[in-house]
């Protein structure tokens, strides 16, 4: 049995915690607002197992001029933070090369294609069950060459991971959702997607199964060191506490963490917007994806959400709950029913890496610490494998999977 610390109690943290305990460690972790509302709540309550296509890709750049001039578009950058974005933005470019997009997906689809087995033993280790729905997902588009090149793509990702896909015109796609009663060319549905029906009970669930059997400490970390006695955590308002070994999951914070551990790493916050609806008036069977518009709603437990698109900005920068309402207002150009107000708006900061690709595995300086950080949109989805493949690093040692994961490609 070993002392093991973890740096924040987000979906990831919480995932490495419970695999940490069911080995039988000694478990300590802490966050600065054990009760908040990190990203791990206000994502889109997918498990979006198909999406295994990096952020950085050649379309992507080309769009993303067009998509800049847009304030309240899928993409926006905070202007004045810029030359703290900079280094970011320029890897970014550079990963849109053919060859590391194919290196991206290469990456995320050995995860993906072990994630949802992942999330089935996370739920049997803590007693859950009927979070999880098998919906699929739909994905509709303005013209019919969106749609046709949109099926072409899926179609060889349903193929990588084994399944279906439909091409369905507009009439095909209302049989399936009703509320979509605005102007569309059609769709595309895939079955790879599942539904959580409430992420924000999950994350708590996770966070009482821990309480249960390990520490948490509501509390920054502000440093990690390490030294021939061990690895040292020190948290605000806290002394500083010793361990045997240490995991960093402090989303977009944990590059603080690791640079105070001499490493490089480039992680920015996309930050992402959404609108809650409680008891909604309107009903979709399944989650919408409105791809040309960056952004996705989803029926959760009793709710509706909608949200999505990027913002590039610091972490402590202000909201700007503008773009919320703009994801809104497209919406209704397909939804007519959706409510004018009467949502609850919020805004979270997802850790990004411009690869995509997350940072899992140990430290090259210190395989006492384990770095997982990084997942982007792809939090939720990854949480369970990647909490399976920490645990099983600090027990074994590195792995030659998670080659493509290491922070090494930052320094």
């Amino acid at each position: 049995m070993a002392r093991i610390g973890i740096a924040g109690a987000g979906i990831i943290g919480c995932a490495t915690a419970v695999h940490l305990i069911e080995q039988g460690h000694e478990v300590t972790m802490f966050e600065k607002d054990i009760d908040g509302l990190p990203a791990s709540v206000g994502n889109a309550g997918i498990l979006a197992v198909p999406e295994i296509d990096p952020l950085a890709r050649p379309d992507m750049i080309l769009s993303a001029p067009k998509w800049l001039l847009d304030p309240l578009g899928p993409l926006t950058l905070r202007w004045q933070d810029l030359p703290a974005l900079t280094p970011w933005l320029v890897n970014l470019l550079l990963s849109a090369t053919p060859a590391r997009v194919a290196r991206s997906r290469t990456a995320l689809l050995g995860l993906m294609r072990q994630a949802l087995g992942a999330h089935e033993d996370l739920a049997r280790m803590t007693g859950l069950s009927g979070h999880m729905k098998q919906t699929g997902a739909l994905t509709i588009f303005d013209t019919p060459k969106a749609v046709e090149a949109a099926y072409r793509h899926e179609s060889e990702n349903a193929a990588l991971i084994g399944y279906g896909v439909e091409k369905l015109d507009s009439t095909q796609a209302r049989s399936r959702v009703p509320a979509l009663e605005g102007q569309f060319a059609g769709g595309v549905f895939s079955s790879g997607y599942q539904t959580f029906l409430d992420p924000l009970s999950l994350l708590r669930h996770l966070q009482a199964h821990i309480r249960q059997r390990a520490t948490l400490v509501d509390a920054p970390v502000d440093a990690v060191r390490s030294d021939a006695n061990g690895v040292t955590i020190k948290a605000t308002g806290h002394e500083q506490k010793t361990f045997d070994k240490v995991v960093i999951s402090a989303g977009v914070w944990s590059r603080d963490l690791v640079r105070g551990l001499g490493l490089k790493v480039l992680l920015e916050n996309e930050r992402g917007y959404n609108t809650t609806f409680s008891d909604p008036q309107v009903t979709l069977e399944l989650p919408v994806f409105f791809a040309e518009h960056g952004f996705v709603a989803t029926p959760l437990h009793r709710a509706l959400r909608v949200g999505g698109a990027v913002e590039l900005a610091k972490p402590d920068a202000p909201a700007n709950f503008a773009r919320a309402a703009a994801m809104r207002q497209k919406m209704r150009r397909y939804v007519p029913s959706l409510p004018e107000t009467g949502g609850k708006e919020w805004m979270g900061r997802r850790p990004s890496t411009p690869d995509s690709v997350p940072v899992i595995g140990l430290s090259p300086n210190d395989p006492r610490i384990a770095l997982a950080f990084g997942h982007g949109h792809l939090g939720l989805t990854l949480s369970a494998i990647t909490g399976r493949k920490i645990a099983e690093v600090l027990e074994t040692g590195p792995s030659p999977d998670l080659a493509p994961f290491s922070i090494a490609r930052f320094q």
